[in-house]
């Protein structure tokens, strides 16, 4: 099909609408203030509408946060506070993940009915933000000071706002026509002394009868918190396993701990491991002990950040300027300076992954032949800071007209955003050098060890000799205390990032006549827009030559041209069961220059029964392009947590005997273990792989394709003031799933499912080496396939009480109830339905069955208070250890017979005390979860690199937080 004729008409036809911009009319800006014709004093629009109208009850449901909610909260960023509305999933990147990587980390982003945040589309007034090249919006780079109230549709939205509107919008609305100024400052920290957070904004405007212009600046810096600082996460596996353990058999249980301990390990030709003793000669082979799993191995906890570090400049401004009385001018701007700090343990370097033997000849060499080595370089922490600048700005001319007696809005505009990131990562070694180091070397006359050989030109000049074998603080000579050494062999990178959004679009709204019942309203308009994104690793990363993560790079883009249709249409009104009856019917066209073009549509009720009762629903049609990642991604590795149904401590094969023979008819013995991290054996399901595996992108690709339904009523009884309350039921699918099978997944495909298939998608290694039966490579590139799909109920009760001497009350009461979560990973009749509600695992994260938020405010004069509890429904995951199973005879479609954990719910309370002084300003003190709870130990590591949920909070965190207004 040949689209190239309609692009190039649309662009044409674009041409006189920005020329002639008098005569285009199109709809005014999202919560603009109104201008001065008596046409548009009453009709704003509303999140998920491009028709203005005079009534807030909209078809579609919207969650609303006003600035006096937001600042009743003690949450600094924007996505902080949306991140806590019940229909938010978990966070997508928490700070908790920290061996996240990629140009995302150091962002804040939410994941609505936890479909994924790239199918949740991010506005700014009405208009779209920017996005990273995986489909990803910052939602912190807005300063919450310039936020008048953020709109959260829980409702499909592609036919109204194009892809990513799946799982529903969020649009931030920015304060308009301030006069006057305002400074803030906000300070905290958890009550162990750690994670200091300051904010400090200052808010400068001015309006007079035809302009209006608004800065904002805002400062936000939030200090790291280590987890050797918190007792859940002190250690791998939460505090019921601090320390490894020995069995009765003589076995130890390293329960997470690194067999890349920070003291050095030796292996001989026989595949022994010897470590030196503390106080040992690292040169004395009569030093060393046989590694000892009890004494010997590493916590790698005790270098981990538990939270990144975050620090944010931002700039935003805005502006209007009426031209004429019918006529207007706006723009706005924003710069955000974006850094975030991650730490993770010093590498744990192993020479057989790289091919470097310490060399028999090396003067370092106990044994006098070439040996393997393994060591954690704990005096060199690995970090990676990751900085991204965004500006963006947005501009363009609106307006207001009758025709024929009947108003009419209209807009033409133009959107810029540009994101730039650099990512700087230390603490990874170079190969070549660590192979030159750990080679040859000799004690020359001048008394330095030097590498190379003692003959003519056999110094390898530049070169520091290494004694991987020097325990952690010795003295002894080629320790990595010595910083030559340290210089010579960790080599920093850089990587950048940059994207770029450009979005031109005319919009027209109004009356086109009157009915019986009302309004026959509509709304039209086309955009144009082109998404380009680049990732470049580091040359050094690219090469492979270093132990980081090898990546390729991401650089393409595409364009696109829409235009889309809505009316609304009044049908019945102020007759005996129907105060009014309306539907919402809304279409759009999308043409890329990818995968070709796609049409989706909305349909909308509105009924009032009765003054009271408002019966609401919508059917919708969506879609979600494939991004720039998804299509010209390079190839990048991971170190992917996956769980072996061959492994004889925790895989299915103990379980299952079909799977147990499969396995063995693979050449698996009955007694395998699944290699992790460090070369030891896996401590339960989930473990990282000790192997690199590769993922890439699919030119090919196809978009997503959704269907959302959604069905409530909300009742305003007349006899109780000031009382709301909603229902919503709604059910959302999503079909050709862009996805990256797990590695788990193929593996049981394979050797659960039977699928003979998989088992070519993946080798083991081969019979004499290290890594034999170990799965050491995997293909994978992205995929349309599968589907997910998920329904569940939104509950509502708001009430403002009548005020008394007491003062006024208010309880808000917002809670979301998943009914189920299903995924199929690909297209295969023989994959089962994974049902993902209430469980938990590596690669899911946390879902909810329930989610719950209860706020009690009070005020009386100048004084106020409020309470909120956030609650979170048990979650199941895959057992770790017989002792703590509760459910050991669960079974799973997917998995089959899987001994299953389960853990009990948990609640939050956060507290305000507030008070407006007679000087104008307001002073709030406040703490978030008050009685220091804890989740509990959660193996799997939901959202996080911890035996703990990410998205839980880490401690009492106490604030105080000042407004002056002048």
């Amino acid at each position: 099909m040949n689209h190239r004729n309609l692009r190039t008409a649309m662009r044409v036809g674009m041409l006189p609408a920005g020329i002639a911009i008098a005569l285009a009319p199109a709809f005014a800006s999202a919560q603009e203030a109104a201008a001065p014709q008596a046409t548009t004093l009453d009709r704003i629009e509303v999140t998920g509408s491009r028709i203005r109208q005079a009534s807030l009850e909209t078809a579609q449901p919207v969650i609303s946060l006003s600035r006096a909610d937001i600042q009743k909260q003690g949450f600094t960023s924007v996505a902080d506070i949306v991140q806590n509305i019940s229909t938010a999933g978990s966070p997508a990147i928490s700070r908790a993940d920290a061996l996240a990587s990629g140009e995302e980390v150091g962002g804040q982003y939410v994941d609505l009915r936890n479909l994924g945040p790239q199918r949740t589309l991010v506005l700014l007034d009405g208009k779209r933000m920017g996005i990273s090249s995986g489909g990803y919006s910052d939602l912190a780079s807005i300063p919450t000071s310039v936020v008048e109230r953020i709109e959260v549709l829980t409702d499909g939205a592609s036919a109204i706002y194009g892809s990513d509107a799946i799982a529903g919008v969020i649009n931030i609305i920015t304060r308009k026509n301030f006069d006057g100024a305002e400074a803030g400052a906000y300070i905290g920290q958890y009550d162990q002394g750690d994670g200091e957070k300051q904010v400090y904004n200052f808010l400068l405007g001015s309006t007079g009868d035809r302009s209006s212009v608004m800065l904002g600046v805002e400062y936000t810096k939030e200090e790291p918190v280590f987890a050797k600082d918190r007792e859940f996460t002190a250690s791998p596996n939460g505090r019921y396993h601090p320390v490894p353990t020995l069995n009765a058999n003589g076995t130890v249980t390293a329960h997470g701990w690194s067999a890349s301990s920070q003291w050095g390990t030796l292996i001989d030709a026989d595949g022994n491991r010897w470590t030196v003793d503390r106080d040992g000669d690292p040169r004395n082979f009569a030093d060393y002990h046989p590694t000892d799993g009890l004494n010997d191995y590493a916590n790698a906890n005790q270098q981990m950040f538990l939270q990144t570090g975050i620090e944010r400049r931002s700039i935003f401004a805005n502006g209007s300027y009426d031209l004429t009385d019918n006529i207007r001018f706006k723009s706005d701007v924003l710069y955000t300076d974006r850094e975030a700090l991650q730490q993770i343990a010093g590498y744990p370097y192993q020479s057989a992954a790289y091919e470097t033997m310490l060399s028999g000849d090396s003067y370092y060499n106990p044994l006098g032949e070439d040996v393997d080595f393994i060591r954690r370089t704990w005096e060199m922490p690995r970090q990676t800071r990751s900085e991204l600048t965004t500006y963006r700005f947005s501009g363009g001319f609106e307006g207001s007209f009758d025709f024929a007696d009947r108003p009419w809005d209209w807009d033409v505009g133009y959107v810029y955003n540009q994101n730039k990131g650099v990512k700087t990562s230390t603490g990874n070694l170079f190969i070549p050098n660590v192979a030159n180091a750990v080679g040859p070397s000799f004690l020359d006359t001048d008394g330095v060890v030097k590498c190379g050989t003692n003959t003519p030109n056999g110094v390898i000049e530049g070169c520091v000799p290494w004694n991987p074998l020097a325990p952690l603080g010795s003295n002894a000579p080629g320790n990595l205390n010595d910083q030559a050494l340290l210089a010579y062999l960790f080599l920093p990178s850089h990587d950048t990032s940059e994207t770029t959004t450009k979005i031109y679009s005319a919009n027209l709204s109004g009356v086109l006549t009157e009915l019986p019942a009302g309004d026959l309203s509509m709304a039209v308009g086309v955009e144009h827009r082109k998404e380009e994104a680049s990732y470049e690793p580091d040359a050094l990363n690219q090469s492979g030559l270093s132990t980081d993560l090898a990546g390729a790079p991401t650089r393409g883009g595409y364009s696109l041209d829409e235009i889309y249709l809505e009316f609304n249409v009044p049908i019945l009104a102020d007759v005996p069961f129907a105060k009014e009856l309306s539907f919402d019917v809304a279409g759009r066209y999308s043409d890329y220059d990818t995968f070709g073009d796609t049409i989706n549509s909305k349909f909308g009720l509105k009924w009032k029964p009765i003054d009271d009762l408002l019966v609401r629903g919508t059917y919708a049609t969506g879609f979600r392009a494939p991004t720039v990642a998804d299509l010209y991604g390079g190839t990048g590795q991971t170190f992917d947590s996956f769980t072996a149904p061959c492994d004889s401590s925790f895989g299915l094969a103990i379980h299952n005997a079909s799977v147990a023979a499969r396995c063995a008819a693979d050449g698996v013995p009955a007694n395998f273990r699944q290699q992790a991290s460090g070369g030891v054996a896996a401590t339960g399901p989930g473990s990282q792989s000790n192997y690199a595996f590769e993922s890439g992108s699919n030119p090919e690709l196809m978009p997503e394709t959704s269907k959302t339904y959604t069905l409530g009523v909300v009742y305003s009884p007349g006899w109780v003031e000031g009382l709301d309350i909603s229902l919503d039921w709604w059910k959302i699918r999503i079909d050709d799933v862009i996805a990256a099978e797990s590695v788990t997944s193929i593996l049981n495909q394979c050797y659960v499912l039977d699928i003979a298939s998989a088992c070519d998608r993946f080798d083991r290694g081969t019979a004499g080496a290290r890594s034999v039966n170990q799965v050491t490579e995997v293909t994978r590139t992205l995929i349309n396939g599968g589907y997910q799909e998920t329904a569940g109920y939104d509950i509502g009760v708001a009430y403002r009480l009548p005020e008394t001497a007491f003062g006024q009350f208010r309880i808000d009461w917002k809670s979301t109830y998943v009914d189920y979560l299903e995924y199929k990973r690909d297209s295969e009749a023989q994959t089962p339905v994974e049902q993902r509600t209430g469980w938990v695992t590596g690669d899911w994260g946390g879902n909810f069955r329930i989610r719950s938020n209860m706020n009690l405010d009070w005020s009386k004069g100048d004084f106020g208070a409020s309470w909120t509890a956030r609650y979170y429904s048990g979650m199941k995951e895959p057992c770790t250890y017989n002792e703590e199973c509760n459910l050991p005879d669960f079974v799973s479609s997917y998995t089959q017979v899987s001994p299953t954990r389960s853990v009990g719910s948990n609640t939050f309370h956060d507290m305000q005390v507030r008070y407006n002084t007679p000087w104008n300003a307001t002073v709030s003190v406040g703490a978030n979860n008050v009685f220091d709870h804890e989740g509990p130990v959660m193996y799997s590591q939901p959202n996080s690199n911890f035996a703990y949920y990410g998205g839980f909070d880490i401690g009492r965190f106490y604030y105080l937080k000042y407004q002056q207004r002048f």
